[in-house]
């Protein structure tokens, strides 16, 4: 994805959750932070965007987000379990936030293993439901550079928000 279609994806994005009443936050790891930069590049995204976490090593995963250190040693970093519990854990962190998602992957060139090739992306999706969370998961695998992953996997997170939304 270009850079100006992530911005009118974000702005779809905004637009969607204010009509829901609703604040986002996420945490990114093979993102590195292009998609909390996506949702806030858009002008009044402080009313519908609450923060981001950039947790790239497992140790910031376990201490911001609350991700299993057992779940990162039988799935892995790149797993939709991980996923889950970053999305999750950033609910638990962001008490105004009423939906979180997460990415998690292989950008490349380097880092694929057996079963999980480069430009292989976990998604985390997390939303508040009644006193307690509802998480969701999906994995893609993108075609390209580490810039073309990575811009794909936001692209892939924001139509996954329009997706949530939706379902509200």
């Amino acid at each position: 994805m270009v850079k100006r279609d992530l911005e009118i994806l974000a702005g779809e994005v905004g637009a969607a959750l204010r009509a829901a009443g609703w604040v986002c936050a996420c945490a990114e790891s093979c993102t590195g932070g292009l998609l909390a930069a996506a949702l806030t590049a858009r002008p009044g995204s402080s009313a519908w965007f609450d923060r981001g976490f950039v947790t790239y090593s497992n140790a910031a995963k376990v201490e911001q987000l609350r991700v299993g250190t057992d779940t990162l040693e039988r799935f892995g970093a790149v797993s939709e379990e991980t996923a889950m519990e970053m999305a999750a854990g950033v609910l638990a962190c962001a008490r105004a936030a009423h939906l979180a998602l997460s990415t998690t992957g292989i950008a490349g060139p380097d880092g694929a293993t057996p079963g999980k090739p480069v430009g292989m992306v976990c998604f985390g999706i997390a939303r508040r439901a009644g006193q307690g969370i509802v998480t969701r998961a999906a994995t893609h695998v993108f075609e390209g550079d580490r810039e073309a992953v990575r811009r794909a996997a936001v692209g892939f997170a924001l139509r996954a928000v329009l997706e949530e939304t939706r379902r509200r």
